[in-house]
């Protein structure tokens, strides 16, 4: 979690070229957060600072919120969403992130950075619904070839639901383990229905038929705007799910040898 935050906190400060020079505009919340984000950074490249390590700068972050108290964009609540993931993600504090979040909600409430909380709150709940012995709620779609797409077109078969895309690394070394499985237990009634979170069809039927891929894909181009992924609230990848005869979710996110078992021992039981 602390190298997923100081990676963030690395993209920020490199907004611009120089950090120490946007500190020269006092007025510029988003400058002003740059250039002490850039401090944070450098203190955590250092090792694994504490609350008491961060004090100058949290204090900062508290100066900075109150000199824009009367600013309600963007870049002030970024302030403030800095500040809740560093008592998340770097000083282990989630209550005091919790509550910053909960604050920042309610002095931003019309902020994009809210709207993307409230985003992935509705993703999280959606995912937390999709719960082994539930109904994967069903879609009516086209794949690739122009073809019908839903899960009650394979009533009575073992289906895998893979959300997946030919740039992300965890999917395709996870492929030859799909492919063993296709291989080894299609033509007992188990099938494959893709979801790609790619943008380029191109390299998607290209890289389908290289990777001898015969299953449907649903792909609209939109990336991680897939109106699917979207759906069913993916915010990760490679994501899956393992639907029973009647559609019922028996297994999320399984890999290697756990896919091969869990298909085996759908299938003995139709």
């Amino acid at each position: 979690m602390k190298r997923t935050l100081l990676a963030a906190l690395v993209t920020l400060a490199l907004l611009l070229p120089n950090p120490a020079a946007f500190a020269a505009d006092k007025g510029d919340a988003a400058a002003e957060l740059k250039s002490l984000i850039a401090r944070v950074k450098t203190k955590m490249q250092a090792g694994s600072p504490t609350e008491k390590d961060l004090e100058p700068e949290l204090k900062e972050f508290d100066e900075l919120l109150a000199k824009h108290k009367d600013e309600k964009t963007d870049d002030v609540a970024q302030i403030l969403m800095m500040k809740a993931m560093l008592y998340n993600q770097v000083l282990e504090n989630p209550k005091k992130g919790k509550e910053l979040i909960e604050q920042l909600k309610k002095d931003f409430p019309d902020s994009k950075i809210v709207a993307g909380f409230k985003k992935q709150e509705e993703a999280e709940k959606l995912r937390d619904s999709l719960v082994e012995g539930t109904k994967f709620p069903d879609f009516n779609e086209k794949d690739l070839a122009g073809k019908p797409l839903s899960i009650a077109n394979y009533k009575g078969k073992v289906v895998l639901v893979d959300f997946w895309a030919t740039w992300c690394s965890p999917c395709v070394k996870e492929l030859p383990h799909v492919l063993e499985t296709y291989e080894k237990h299609h033509a007992q009634g188990f099938e494959i229905v893709g979801i790609s979170l790619d943008q380029d069809e191109k390299k998607l039927t290209t890289f389908t038929k290289d990777k001898n891929m015969p299953w449907p894909q649903f792909f609209d181009g939109k990336g991680w705007g897939n109106k699917l992924a979207a759906q069913y609230g993916v915010q990760s990848i490679p994501a899956t799910y393992l639907l029973d005869g009647e559609g019922k979710i028996i297994g999320k996110d399984l890999r290697g040898e756990d896919l091969e078992a869990a298909v085996s021992k759908a299938l003995a039981k139709k």
